[in-house]
């Protein structure tokens, strides 16, 4: 789905459980970005700047011409993206809120784990407050772009992300795996984009109820 046109580039908003790219279960989310695309302006070149994986939801930024995606991408590499996520876990994290710094590295079953060393460490910052008796919701920020980073962050602080068939083990059968890239911020040409989508599906993440109650916790912090 496409929420906005710039010139540049669209903000897009992909479905939990859509591959980004083409899979044995058919057409990826970038494919049927270009194809919806075709319809409306036939010729034009897209190009992925960030992905999410199959199992999350939320907004991803697509440039429109190759200029835009070397500008866009060394942004988004060099930090200059704030990306932020919403989460929901049923079990309380060994804090309420903080950092979570460390290096990553690949273990068994295609799952990562987290690090006490920080060579090249995934950063990490999150919050966390009741959502309702028995759940979680978490606000986590990621100043990093490592692999499952999110995934992997709540895990290392004993909370695993609800519906996470890779990290959670067993527990709760949940209707989805509660992890939506919520907001993007960033400055492109001297213009200031404060992106934001609610995450669409799933039962406690439909309790949501706007985006004041998001925001009333106090601002991320500049990594040290």
């Amino acid at each position: 789905m496409i929420l906005r046109e710039e010139e540049d580039f669209l903000v897009c908003l992909k479905e939990a459980g859509l591959d980004f790219h083409n899979s044995q279960e058919g057409p990826g989310f970038f494919t049927r970005i270009k194809e919806l695309r075709a319809l409306s302006h036939p010729g034009e070149t897209l190009y992925p700047l960030h992905r999410l994986d199959k199992l999350t939801s939320g907004l991803i930024l697509v440039a429109r011409n190759k200029k835009a995606a070397a500008g866009m991408g060394a942004l988004i590499a060099g930090g200059g993206v704030e990306k932020t996520y919403l989460a929901v876990s049923d079990k309380k994290p060994l804090k309420k809120q903080g950092w979570v710094v460390g290096d990553m590295e690949r273990s068994r079953r295609g799952q990562w784990i987290l690090k006490r060393t920080k060579e090249n460490p995934a950063r990490t910052y999150f919050f966390s407050r009741s959502l309702e008796p028995g759940y979680r919701l978490f606000l986590v920020r990621i100043y990093t772009g490592k692999t499952h980073q999110v995934r992997v962050a709540l895990k290392s602080l004993g909370s695993p992300i609800l519906g996470d068939p890779l990290y959670y083990g067993s527990g709760p059968v949940a209707e989805r795996c509660y992890l939506h890239a919520w907001r993007l911020k960033f400055s492109w040409k001297d213009q200031n984009f404060d992106l934001e989508s609610l995450p669409r599906g799933g039962r406690l993440f439909d309790g949501l109820k706007g985006r004041d109650r998001l925001l009333d916790l106090p601002s991320f912090p500049v990594y040290p």
